[in-house]
C-alpha cells in the first residue's frame, strides 16, 4: 500500500506540474487576447519557468533562512544525530543534514528537492520535550517525507501556487490599466473568472496534498520504527502545547509535522467541510487514532 502511494506521489508531481503550466498558459492566453498584447503569453510562460527553476534549487535554503535554522553536527548533539542516522540507514536513505530552530514550541519539518539534498529541521522545544522513542517517531515521520518524495512535490507545488497567484494579480492589474481590445467583454469575463479562481483552486490542491501526505508519512514512519505508539505519543504531546512557533507563517506552515500556527484544534468539531479544505493538516486526533490501530 505504502509503495503504491510513493509511486502515485511521483506521478502526481508530473501531473500537477502539467496542470499548473496549462493554467498559467491559459491565463496568459486569455489576457493577451483581451489587452491585445501578444507578448504577454510568452512573458508569463517564461516567468513561470524561471521562477520554478530558481525555487526548485533554492527553496530549501529560503525556507531554512526564514525559519532561522542553523545546521548542527554530530558533536553538537550525538543522540539526535545517531537517531536520524540509524533511521536513515534503515530506510535506505542518505543521512540528511540536521538543522536546529531556537524556539520552545515543539515542531519539525523536512525540506529539499530529493533524498540526496534533504534537510531535517527541529525546534529546541521538540528536542527537549520528547522522549527518545517519541523523537525517533518524529524523525521517522520526517524521513518518510524524504523517502516518499513529498519534499519534492511540496516544493514544486508551493512554487507554482505562488507563481499562479502572482500572475493572476499581475494580469488583473493589466486588464484594468492596460490597452483593451474592442468587443472583448466575454474574454474579459473569462479572464476575470480565471484570475480570481485560479489562486483559490491552486491553494486547495496544495493543502489537499499536504493533508494526504501527513497520513502517508505517519504510516511510513511507524513502519520504519516498528513502534507506532512513539509517534502517536509525540503527536499527542505536541498537540497539548499551545505555544505558536514564532518563525512560522502561512507560507511555511504546511511543511511542519503539526500546524505551527496552532489552528489545528479539533477540526471535525470546530469547522465545516468546506472550511476544512483550507486546513494545512488533517485532524490530529484522526492521525493519533490511525497510529494506535496499527
Amino acid at each position: 500500500m505504502i509503495y503504491t502511494e510513493i509511486s502515485k506521489n511521483k506521478r502526481n508531481t508530473a501531473l500537477l506540474i502539467t496542470f499548473f503550466l496549462v493554467l498559467i498558459v491559459g491565463l496568459g492566453y486569455v489576457f493577451s487576447l483581451y489587452v491585445d498584447e501578444p507578448l504577454l503569453l510568452p512573458i508569463a510562460v517564461g516567468f513561470s519557468i524561471l521562477m520554478s527553476f530558481f525555487s526548485y534549487y533554492f527553496s530549501d535554503t529560503i525556507v531554512l533562512k526564514m525559519s532561522h535554522a542553523k545546521e548542527i553536527k554530530r558533536i553538537d548533539d550525538q543522540e539526535l544525530y545517531r537517531s536520524v542516522e540509524n533511521l536513515a540507514i534503515t530506510a535506505g536513505l542518505p543521512t540528511p543534514k540536521i538543522y536546529l530552530i531556537e524556539d520552545t514550541a515543539p515542531n519539525a519539518f523536512a525540506t529539499g528537492r530529493d533524498p540526496k539534498h534533504a534537510v531535517v529541521a527541529i525546534t529546541t522545544g521538540l528536542r527537549q520535550k520528547l522522549t527518545k522513542q517519541e523523537l525517533d517517531g518524529v524523525m521517522a515521520h520526517e524521513l518518510s517525507h524524504i523517502g516518499n518524495y513529498d519534499i519534492r512535490l511540496t516544493t514544486i507545488i508551493v512554487v507554482l501556487v505562488g507563481v499562479v497567484t502572482l500572475l493572476a494579480d499581475w494580469m488583473l492589474r493589466i486588464s484594468f490599466h492596460g490597452r483593451r481590445r474592442e468587443g472583448g467583454g466575454l474574454i474579459m469575463l473569462i479572464g476575470l473568472v480565471l484570475a480570481l479562481l485560479s489562486p483559490i483552486a491552486a491553494t486547495i490542491i496544495q493543502l489537499a496534498i499536504s493533508r494526504k501526505r501527513e497520513y502517508l508519512a505517519d504510516a511510513s514512519g511507524a513502519l520504519l520504527t516498528r513502534y507506532p505508539k512513539g509517534l502517536a505519543d509525540a503527536l499527542r504531546k505536541i498537540s497539548h502545547d499551545h505555544e505558536p512557533l514564532e518563525v512560522a507563517n502561512k507560507a511555511t506552515a504546511h511543511l511542519y509535522i503539526v500546524n505551527p500556527l496552532k489552528e489545528h484544534l479539533d477540526q471535525k468539531d470546530r469547522i465545516g467541510r468546506f472550511a476544512s479544505l483550507f486546513q494545512t493538516h488533517p485532524p490530529l486526533q484522526d492521525r493519533i487514532e490511525r497510529l494506535e490501530k496499527m
